[in-house]
């Protein structure tokens, strides 16, 4: 369980440090509309990815237990 425990923080370290360079790179602008739009759905994308993995985790201690 300590295993999984740790795969799951990297993963979500990882998660959320692609989340947090796509909206450093939306807020400063310097990039075209269309690549804009993408790393908008890009971050939303990695949010929802998070969320499921917090929820698996959960749900994988729930029923080990």
């Amino acid at each position: 369980m300590i295993g999984k425990t740790l795969e799951v923080l990297g993963e979500l370290c990882i998660g959320y440090l692609a989340t947090r360079v796509h909206s450093r790179v939306v807020k400063e602008r310097r990039i075209d509309g269309p690549v804009l739009r993408e790393m908008r759905m890009e971050k939303h994308v990695g949010t929802i990815g998070i969320a499921l993995i917090i929820i698996g985790f959960g749900l994988e201690v729930f029923f080990s237990l």
